[in-house]
C-alpha cells in the first residue's frame, strides 16, 4: 500500500492504536478487531529478523488488505538485518516498521533484542538510521521507562535522545520499567509500578516528537484524558479481552463514529473470512475464533458464546459454520434473559 494513499480517517487513526502482544496480534486477530473499529491502528506481534530472514516469510509477512493502517513490529539488533527486514515489510505493503525495545522475555534476550537494547541506545540508534535508509515509510520504536536499575528519567531521556538524533520522531512508551531478571513477561505486564508522569516529562522535554502512551489504559475515558498530554494512545490486553465494549466505545467517544457493526454482524462477517483462510491457507477453523471468545464479553449469552468457541471448533470437520451455531446458543439466551 502506497502511504500517499492512506485516507484522512486512516491518518488519524494513529491516535489510537493496539499493542502488539505476542500470541495475540496475529493477522486473523487484526481482521477481527478491523471489523469492531475501523480507526485504530493495528500490530503485528513481534517478528524477529531471523524468522525473516531464514524462515517462510510469506506466511510471517501476509495480511489482508482490510486491516490498513498495520504495522510491523520487528525484534532484532543487527543494523543490516533490520533494514532487510524493513525493507521486506515496506514491500508487503506495511505502513509503519517498530522496534521492538520494550520486550523482557528471557528468549528475547538471548536474541539480544527486546527490552535489554535499551542499554544499548547506540546500537539502537544505528538499526534506526539502517531502516529509515532502507524504507520511505515511517519507521518507530517501542521501549519502557528504564530497565532494572537503569530507572530514572535521565536514563530515558538519553535512549530518546539519541534515537532522535538516528531520525526517529515516533516514540511508543510502556509507562513502566521492565525488570529483566527476577521477573516473568507476566510480572513484567504488571508489577513495576505504572509511571505515566515520566513520559509526560519526556513529551514536554520533546515537544516535537511524537510520544504515544501505553500500559494499563482499559477504557475511553482514560483514553481521552491521555491524549490531553501525549500525541497517541496503545492499549493492549483490555482490547484483547474485552474487544467490543472498548472498541466501540473508542470508535465513539474518541472518533465520533455511529456507524458500528453489532456483535452479531461482526460474528457473521467472519463466516466469508475463515472460508477463505481454510480454502486458501488450510487454516483450521479454531485458530481465528480463539481470538473471537470475548466477543460477547458482559452481556447475556457471554458464556454459552466462550464455551461455543470453545469447544465447536475443535471438534473433527469443524468449518466455518461453527459461527452460526454459536450464535444460535447467545440468541436463545437473550430471549430467556428478556
Amino acid at each position: 500500500m502506497n502511504t500517499a494513499n492512506v485516507t484522512e480517517t486512516q491518518e488519524k487513526s494513529k491516535t489510537v492504536s493496539i499493542a502488539p502482544m505476542m500470541d495475540w496480534t496475529d493477522r486473523h486477530f487484526r481482521y477481527f478487531a478491523r471489523l469492531i473499529a475501523p480507526n485504530v491502528r493495528l500490530y503485528t506481534e513481534m517478528v524477529t529478523t531471523g524468522a525473516l530472514l531464514h524462515g517462510e516469510r510469506e506466511r510471517f509477512l501476509r495480511f489482508s488488505e482490510q486491516e490498513h493502517p498495520v504495522s510491523l513490529q520487528l525484534g532484532g539488533s543487527d543494523p543490516a538485518d533490520l533494514a532487510a527486514c524493513a525493507k521486506f515489510g515496506e514491500d508487503f505493503g506495511y505502513d509503519e516498521i517498530n522496534l521492538n525495545c520494550g520486550c523482557p522475555s528471557d528468549r528475547v534476550q538471548k536474541g539480544k533484542f527486546g527490552a535489554c537494547l535499551m542499554a544499548e541506545p547506540q546500537l539502537v540508534a544505528d538499526g534506526v538510521a539502517a531502516m529509515q535508509n532502507a524504507v520511505n515509510i515511517p519507521v518507530t520504536v517501542k521501549c519502557r521507562i528504564g530497565i532494572d536499575d537503569y530507572d530514572c528519567e535521565e536514563f530515558l531521556n538519553t535512549f530518546i535522545e539519541l534515537i532522535k538524533q538516528a531520525g526517529c520522531k515516533t516514540f511508543i512508551i510502556h509507562a513502566r520499567k521492565a525488570w529483566l531478571t527476577g521477573l516473568s513477561p507476566k510480572e513484567n505486564r504488571t508489577k513495576p509500578p505504572i509511571n505515566y508522569a515520566r513520559v509526560a516529562k519526556m513529551k514536554a522535554r520533546h515537544p516535537e516528537l511524537e510520544i504515544i502512551i501505553n500500559g494499563e489504559i482499559q477504557s475511553a475515558e482514560e483514553t481521552q484524558q491521555h491524549l490531553e498530554v501525549f500525541d497517541g494512545v496503545m492499549i493492549g490486553r483490555e482490547a484483547y479481552q474485552n474487544p467490543y465494549f472498548l472498541l466501540t466505545e473508542i470508535e465513539q467517544e474518541i472518533f465520533g463514529n455511529e456507524n458500528l457493526k453489532s456483535r452479531e454482524d461482526i460474528a457473521r462477517s467472519m463466516i466469508p473470512y475463515i472460508k477463505e483462510q481454510a480454502e486458501k491457507y488450510g487454516t483450521p477453523v479454531k485458530s481465528i475464533t480463539r481470538h473471537m471468545i470475548n466477543l460477547y464479553q458482559h452481556i447475556p449469552g457471554a458464556r454459552l458464546w466462550r464455551q461455543s468457541l470453545s469447544t465447536l471448533p475443535h471438534r473433527e470437520g469443524a468449518d466455518e459454520t461453527v459461527i452460526e451455531k454459536a450464535l444460535e446458543t447467545v440468541a436463545s439466551a437473550t430471549k430467556k434473559a428478556a
